[in-house]
């Protein structure tokens, strides 16, 4: 068992917080709608900075596809959303982030996973390498720090400091475990 954990403790410092690992990105099938509409909204924020006809016209049809994309996938991700580079969403079913949230590099999200904006000032700013599972739900101001795990159906509604785990309804958080 504890051969185990050291080698996933091993896995999990490979992904780097800081870097963008943009192959993660890469649609892997002709089938993938999670990966596309991150390739559409990833080419529409390209095109949307750029002047002329051909850019706008562009930018039409890459919102065309991205309705496309979002209603196939069930996920409800802005246009202008703050995304750092290797985003993992493999099931994008049910997804919803607001397009003020801020998400770091090299994050993965799970199905029915809502990061939102509550009632107070500031967004939610999610940090590099962080892992967010199923049905999680990230609400308010909050910071969630570099290689934290959300566990299943949490609602985390306060800060979660770097390598914590945020476990429960409200969230507890449980320190790094030592090595």
């Amino acid at each position: 068992m504890a051969e185990r954990l050291e080698r996933l403790e091993r896995a999990e410092e490979a992904v780097s917080a800081e870097i963008p690992d943009w192959s993660r990105e890469k649609p892997q099938r002709v089938w993938d709608p999670g990966r596309k509409l991150l390739r559409t909204i990833r080419r529409y924020q390209y095109w949307r900075g750029k002047r002329g006809v051909i850019p706008f016209c562009l930018c039409k049809l890459l919102v065309l596809r991205h309705g496309f994309w979002s209603a196939v996938s069930g996920a409800e991700i802005g246009l202008n959303s703050t995304i750092g580079g290797g985003l993992l969403i493999p099931h994008p079913n049910g997804i919803v982030i607001h397009p003020q949230a801020k998400i770091g590099v090299n994050c993965l999200i799970l199905q029915q996973v809502t990061i939102g904006v509550g009632f107070g000032p500031g967004v939610a700013v999610i940090g590099g390498h962080v892992d967010i599972s199923a049905g999680a739900k990230i609400i308010g101001p909050v910071e969630i720090g570099d290689h934290a795990l959300i566990g299943a159906n949490t609602v985390v509604i306060t800060n979660v400091p770097a390598g914590a785990t945020a476990l429960g309804v409200p969230a507890r958080i449980l320190p790094k475990l030592p090595r």
